[in-house]
C-alpha cells in the first residue's frame, strides 16, 4: 500500500482532506482516527502533526506527505516538494516596531523571535547577517513588547494582528508558502503508485480551475468563437439539425467564464451553458 501523511489539524488539514476526497480517496470521519486504510485504492493514510510530516517522509517510513512548504524547509528534513496544491498560501516576513530597522541589513547584533527557526537561520546566513534567533511557539508578536527580541519573523496574511501589536512589516518577503506534496529526496520518481496519486490530485486542480462550456454558433462566426474557447487541444464541434449552425464544447478557465459568455453572446452564439468538472485526466 502507498503510505501517505496528512496533517491532523491546522490550516492545511481540512482543505487537504477535501482534496483527497475529491480525488476519490476515503477520508477519516472522526478527528481521533490516526490511521485510515483505503483498501479499494491501496492507500494507507496517517494523520500527523503538520510539523512532523517532513521528518516521517524523509525517514522513508512514509512514501509521501502533504504539508506546507514553510514547514518542509523549516524542518531541514531530507525531503522535497513534488506538487503544489494551490491552497493555504501565506507569506513569511520580518516585522518590528517603526524606526527599529528597515530590513535585514540592519539586523546585526539584534535578536529575532520566530516559530520557524530553521527558515530564519538559513535566510540570515544567506544574506550574511549576524543576528541571534530565539524560538517561540506561536504568538510571537508579544516577543518585542516583552523585550525578548527586537524583530519577529512570522507568517503574514493581512497584517492586522501585527498592526494591532504596533508593528510594521519590513524588508522583502523571506519566502512564500502553500500546501505541497512531498517525498524523500532521491526517491524513485517513476513509482506507479505515486504517479497515480499525483495524477488524481492534478485532476482535482484542473477540475477546480476549469468549467465545461457548451454553446450553439453560426458557422460563419465559428472561427472567432473558437478563438475565444480554444480548449486544451481544440474544441469539439458537432453539426446541428438546422443548417448553418454547430454545437461547440470546450474547457475554459473558471475565472474567465463569465467574460467569455458575454463575448460569445455578442458574437451571436446562443444556448451558452457552463457545467462544473468533477474529475479529469489530462
Amino acid at each position: 500500500m502507498l503510505r501517505i501523511a496528512v496533517p491532523n489539524k491546522g490550516a492545511i488539514s481540512g482543505p487537504a482532506m477535501a482534496m483527497l476526497h475529491e480525488a476519490g480517496y476515503k477520508q477519516r470521519k472522526e478527528s481521533k482516527e490516526l490511521v485510515l486504510v483505503d483498501p479499494e485504492n491501496q492507500v494507507e493514510f496517517f494523520y500527523l502533526r503538520p510539523r512532523d510530516i517532513a521528518i516521517y517522509v524523509s525517514s522513508g517510513r512514509l512514501d509521501i506527505g502533504i504539508t506546507g512548504r514553510d514547514l518542509l524547509l523549516d524542518s531541514g528534513a531530507d525531503a522535497e516538494e513534488i506538487l503544489q496544491l494551490g491552497f493555504a498560501r501565506s507569506t513569511f516576513r520580518y516585522a518590528t516596531k517603526p524606526g527599529t530597522a528597515a530590513g535585514p541589513q540592519d539586523f546585526d547584533g539584534m535578536t529575532i523571535a520566530t516559530s520557524y527557526e530553521g527558515i530564519v537561520a538559513k535566510h540570515l546566513a544567506d544574506t550574511g547577517v549576524n543576528a541571534s534567533v530565539v524560538h517561540l511557539d506561536g504568538a510571537v508578536e508579544t516577543a518585542i513588547e516583552l523585550g525578548v527580541a527586537q524583530i519577529i519573523a512570522d507568517v503574514v496574511e493581512t497584517g492586522t494582528s501585527l498592526r494591532n501589536a504596533g508593528l510594521e512589516v519590513i524588508g522583502e518577503p523571506i519566502m512564500k508558502s502553500e500546501a505541497v506534496v512531498i517525498r524523500r529526496t532521491g526517491a524513485p520518481g517513476d513509482d506507479p503508485k505515486v504517479q497515480q496519486f499525483l495524477r488524481r490530485l492534478q485532476g482535482v486542480l484542473v477540475a477546480r480551475s476549469y468549467v465545461m462550456m457548451d454553446y450553439d454558433c453560426r458557422v460563419e462566426h465559428l472561427e472567432r468563437a473558437v478563438a475565444l474557447t480554444p480548449g486544451l487541444e481544440s474544441p469539439t464541434i458537432s453539426p446541428l439539425h438546422h443548417e448553418g449552425w454547430v454545437a461547440v464544447r470546450s474547457m475554459v478557465a473558471s475565472k474567465e467564464a463569465q467574460r467569455i459568455m458575454d463575448d460569445l453572446y455578442d458574437l451571436g452564439a446562443r444556448a451558452i451553458l457552463t457545467t462544473a468538472i468533477h474529475a479529469c485526466r489530462l
